[in-house]
């Protein structure tokens, strides 16, 4: 029994690792819909003052959806890629296919969190309902002008802090806004949808590589970057203890350290700067002489192989 739950678990996990985009994507997805719900039911005021409530219902949708788009961009690897990029090579080898297919990928990932935060203070109302209550026709909802009902009593419909005479239309008010605040939150996963739909399509016909070639690239991708972090902290630890033990004499490791770093016996303590940036920044698959290069560093393992012979 214990092996086969064992199995089962192996299973799920190399299934989400090769699913890791689309896992990471759903998690972001749901947290910004747990967000969102939060923010509604503990944080959200609606002034029901004119000229405030729109400012403040915009801000309710506007202002989150970008900070989570800016937040998804610092936290995208792309993002400091293309930086360096450009930093290190002035974007000269980086083609119009590439970089269109670079920027799909940087603000794809960054604007889930902002799309979901949009489309669900849409669908809920709240916010459109405080932004455009004082702009609703009075006439519409009985034999009331705009004169009896102006944008200082209409503004106050979302408290529902009306004069007693019109507080029979509040409901009114409330479902004519949200409607339209729900038609537009419905449209816009309507058009993300088939855009997204459209750039897959786009993206799978432009691509040199078959289906199961760009899986094996992704999971490429994902075991190197998982290796090199992992290394990487383990190395700088190396020539942190090396640089502690030649100041003080010695180094006080855990036993863990300890035999983490036995290891590491004839490594290369000091990295070029050059090396580095052979390493970092945009790569687009290419090949030499039919043989796939995945990476900046397969590239460079490759390259310094053949030099080595």
């Amino acid at each position: 029994m214990s092996l086969l739950i064992s199995e089962y678990v192996q299973f799920i996990t190399l299934y989400l690792k090769s699913k890791d985009a689309m896992v990471f994507n759903g998690f972001i997805g749901l947290g910004t819909v747990v967000g969102q719900t939060a923010y509604n039911v503990m944080a959200f005021n609606c002034p029901c003052s004119p000229k405030k409530n729109y400012l403040y219902g915009l801000a309710a949708i506007g202002v989150p959806a970008l900070a989570f788009f800016v937040i998804g961009m610092i936290l995208n690897q792309n993002t400091w890629d293309v930086v360096s990029e450009c930093r290190t090579r002035k974007c000269q080898k980086l083609s119009m296919t590439a970089a269109f297919a670079l920027l799909s990928s940087v603000v794809g990932r960054a604007a889930v969190a902002p799309i979901t935060w949009s489309v669900i203070s849409l669908l809920r109302g709240e916010a459109y309902v405080c932004a455009f209550s004082e702009f609703m026709n009075p006439s519409s909802f009985g034999n009331f002008s705009s004169n009896t009902l102006g944008p200082e009593i209409m503004a106050r419909f979302p408290c529902k802090d009306v004069p007693a005479p019109f507080m029979n239309y509040s409901g009114d008010v409330e479902r004519q806004l949200k409607y339209e605040s729900q038609l537009l939150g419905w449209l816009l996963v309507g058009i993300i949808s088939l855009s997204v739909f459209l750039l897959l399509c786009l993206k799978n016909c432009i691509s040199p590589l078959g289906y199961h070639q760009e899986a094996y690239w992704s999971q490429y991708c994902s075991s190197e970057q998982a290796l090199f972090q992992r290394t990487a902290e383990v190395h700088a630890k190396y020539n942190a203890a090396e640089n502690v033990k030649s100041f003080f004499g010695f180094v006080a490791l855990e036993n863990q350290e300890k035999e983490l770093l036995a290891d590491c016996t004839g490594i290369k303590i000091a990295i070029p700067r050059l090396e580095w940036n052979r390493v970092t920044g945009v790569y687009m698959y290419r090949e030499i002489d039919g043989t796939p290069m995945y990476s900046r560093l397969n590239k460079w393992a490759m390259y310094s192989n053949e030099h080595d012979c």
